[in-house]
């Protein structure tokens, strides 16, 4: 315990010396090439003042600027699992599509899931179950962004419990390696704070390399745990992580969103060199 204790407390602190002096963002980088991706815990609409405010999450969306966007606890968690933001206004204002999962018509997602494009066409979606205690689940979708490029997306919202992340974890490897091959995004929010040998997140690195640096996204006010993750199964794709740390993002909801960029000429050009899911040799 002491160890775990003194891993915690150093992430804590290592937080605190971060945060002095980081600058506020508001306004998208448009202008950097590549996708803009991101990842955002929505804590169903509710602030950490306490106030259920939909609108708030959409302007903290529009400030990002994404060109994918998987968001957790969309829904209500129980009975119909209503979604909670304005699609319509989702598209109509910031060009994002949701991507559509069948079987549950109220529900902008599976079980809280939802992702969020602005180009391209998607080939595949499936909703998965994820093992575990609570109701968790994954959406994997395929989008066909023309000019040869294709992107698999794995939106996930990992469980509480150590064990059950384990066990999510190795079913979502699972799930990649049944599938064809291809450039792969997994994002969402992890529920995992440790680093190291005692991380769940350990599981990930054959297929998706040594993990990012954390970056801390909990709690919003105050982020000092890395619960939220952006991962790519390409080196040299993924790059400029960061929270998007507003003022208003600090108030819409208990998690800041991470983002990233994803570069898939990078992509492109790792493959043709010889590069495959889980070659991370360099």
């Amino acid at each position: 315990m002491k160890k775990k204790d003194h891993n915690l407390a150093a992430q804590v602190m290592a937080s605190l010396r971060n945060r002095r002096g980081r600058p506020v963002t508001a306004v998208a980088d448009t202008e950097r090439p590549g996708l803009r991706v991101a990842s955002y815990n929505v804590h169903k609409c509710v602030g950490t003042d306490r106030r259920f405010d939909p609108d708030r999450v959409m302007q903290v969306i529009r400030e990002i600027g994404p060109d994918v966007i998987a968001l957790q606890e969309a829904d209500r968690r129980f009975g119909d699992r209503v979604g909670l933001l304005d699609m319509a206004r989702l598209s109509h204002e910031m060009g994002l599509t949701r991507v559509p999962v069948s079987g549950m018509p109220r529900s902008h997602g599976w079980r809280g899931n939802v992702l969020l494009f602005r180009e391209g066409m998607v080939r595949d979606v499936r909703p998965c179950v994820l093992p575990g205690l609570e109701p968790r689940g994954a959406v994997v979708a395929e989008i066909d962004l023309g000019e040869g490029r294709e992107l698999r997306i794995i939106a996930a919202h990992l469980g509480l419990l150590r064990w059950a992340r384990r066990q999510q974890a190795d079913f979502i490897l699972d799930l990649i390696k049944a599938r064809s091959d291809c450039p792969t995004v997994l994002m969402g929010d992890f529920n995992e704070w440790r680093v190291g040998p005692g991380s769940a997140l350990t599981r990930f690195e054959p297929v998706f390399g040594p993990l990012p640096a954390p970056v801390p996204s909990f709690p919003a006010r105050l982020p000092v745990l890395a619960l939220d993750r952006i991962l790519t199964n390409r080196p040299g794709v993924l790059s400029d992580i960061a929270v998007h740390d507003s003022p208003l993002a600090r108030l819409a909801s208990d998690h800041l969103p991470l983002k990233a960029r994803i570069d898939l000429t990078a992509a492109a050009k790792a493959q043709q060199e010889g590069f495959s899911s889980g070659d991370f040799s360099l």
